[in-house]
């Protein structure tokens, strides 16, 4: 995000309660009701704090209780949230933020400058860094300074031109000082009333919220294991939405007459993650050939239904600075064989795939795809669907072989989510030192065209080195009951609307 796109920013709305755009369901909204949404279960040891979390369920209630600083629009445009005005000096060392006077906590407190403080504070404290801190690696303790009581002053080691998205993060939350985890409040549209892991979390409509108040009394959040259960309860009246869609359910849903499909075009990736610190990923000419293995079309169509747009093995294709002009990579199997026998493989190659339905909708259907596409290089695939909640437990990052999910992200904070050393889900093992060095230059670099350049370079190294096979930008499928409106496509590329289950409402 260009720096002067941050400064255009400053002053801007947050979420207000202006009229929705366009929807796909419109229809006049009643005011009350209970909305039950169907997600992609997780697990027993789920968490609500505000600034941790990986699981489907947990993100989705993050958009529920909590805001950020700042956000993004369903264009994936940055806007205000927490945040009145945002401004940073010449050169992004220095961000002033000011607080909107009108956001307040769900025990009634005013969101103030000791609250931000303390938040962040809570991000990157050294000895429990949750998961945000690796994009504020430049704000130490010591630069957080309260300018009066709604103002806070960041104060960066190093200039920052992308500052404004990382304080957009969707975990880098406001919290209340003091605040206790098991006790969850924030700013969000619903408050939270009760909580059972792994089953079912409740919330009640938030009438003090700041932005667009929800229509509906209470949220229900329901936890399904199998993406069949997930259809059925949508079309036996169950729930009224639900995530992730299999692609194969989507004519069944669309010919119900009770039910529509929300297709979202985003810059949501699903990549196979191979991890350079193993063999044989550790070759980088084995990479590169797995990379030659994939018919990307063929695995959209299969596992997507079309639903996808062609990838190119790198992420952030909304970035100013994304490479349009590399080659676009295509299915070459001599040349993966050629490349593997170099590696020392001819034939005899065997590695197993992790996978999940708890990454979402058509990753198992895409490993299972892949591991046939393989066979025409000689390598033997074996697909590992491991259970719900297991995926994303004690061994998540330490899979040789697997897949993943990711949102919208543009580069740079993308890097320091998944790619840089120290980000906190770093799956590949990502290390080259040549790579860092432009990343950490193109960050502190306030001149868009500079810096849009060196963001190009860095993509260029991970396209032909990385641990990243990214075949696919994918569609967001979910579902709805014809009974709601204000259900709006979003490009960030959570389910249902990026979660903003507060401007669902009954017709």
């Amino acid at each position: 995000m260009a720096l002067g796109s941050a400064v255009a920013a400053c002053g801007g709305s947050g979420e207000d309660s202006s009229p929705s755009p366009t929807s796909t369901s419109g229809g006049t909204p009643t005011q009350g009701g209970t909305l039950r949404v169907g997600v992609v279960g997780g697990s027993t040891k789920e968490t609500l704090d505000g600034q941790v979390g990986t699981t489907e369920p947990e993100i989705a209630c993050y958009f529920q209780l909590y805001d950020a600083l700042m956000g993004f629009d369903q264009d994936y445009q940055l806007v205000n949230l927490i945040a009145e005005e945002v401004t940073p000096n010449a050169d992004a060392s220095k961000w002033t933020v000011r607080v909107r006077q009108d956001a307040v906590f769900h025990d009634g407190r005013s969101v103030s400058a000791d609250d931000v403080i303390f938040s962040y504070k809570r991000i990157i404290d050294p000895k429990a860094p949750k998961a945000g801190a690796a994009t504020l690696s430049d704000l130490p303790a010591s630069g957080i300074r309260k300018v009066d009581a709604r103002t806070v002053e960041f104060n960066l080691s190093s200039p920052n031109a992308v500052f404004s998205e990382a304080i957009a993060d969707y975990l880098n939350t406001i919290l209340p000082v003091g605040y206790d985890p098991s006790k969850p409040i924030g700013t969000g549209p619903f408050k939270l009333t009760d909580f059972r892991p792994g089953e079912q979390i409740t919330f009640a409509r938030n009438p003090d919220y700041f932005g667009q108040v929800p229509a509906v009394d209470d949220l229900i959040i329901i936890e399904f294991a199998d993406a069949a259960a997930r259809v059925n309860a949508l079309l036996g009246d169950t729930v009224d939405a639900i995530s992730q869609v299999p692609s194969a359910q989507v004519g069944v849903i669309d010919g119900s007459g009770t039910a529509k499909v929300l297709d979202a075009q985003t810059g949501a990736w699903q990549p196979i993650t191979m991890r350079i610190d193993q063999k044989p990923f550790d070759d980088v000419r084995v990479r590169q050939a797995f990379r030659l293995m994939a018919d990307r079309e063929a695995m959209i169509a299969q596992a997507y239904a079309g639903f996808g747009a062609v990838a190119n093995d790198m992420y952030a294709p909304f970035d100013p600075g994304y490479p349009k002009d590399l080659p676009q990579r295509a299915q070459d199997l001599e040349q993966a064989k050629s490349l593997l026998k170099q590696a020392g493989y001819d034939g005899n190659l065997v590695v197993t795939l992790t996978t999940s339905d708890d990454i979402g909708s058509g990753a198992v259907a895409a490993a299972q795809v892949f591991a046939e596409q393989a066979k025409g290089a000689g390598v033997n695939v074996k697909v590992d669907k491991v259970g719900s909640g297991v995926f994303y437990g004690d061994n998540y990052l330490k899979w040789t072989f697997a897949q993943d999910f990711w949102y919208t992200r543009n580069y740079l904070l993308q890097t320091g989510r998944g790619s840089q050393p120290t980000a906190p889900w770093n799956e590949t093992h990502w290390k080259n030192d040549q790579w860092l060095a432009l990343v950490k230059e193109a960050t502190r670099t306030a001149d868009d065209t500079k810096r849009n350049d060196l963001v190009a370079q860095a993509m260029q190294i991970e396209y032909e080195q990385g641990g990243y096979l990214i075949w696919s930008f994918n569609d967001q499928i979910d579902a709805y009951s014809t009974k709601l409106g204000g259900v709006i496509p979003d490009k960030f590329g959570a389910p249902l609307s990026s979660w903003h289950l507060n401007r669902f409402y009954f017709v």
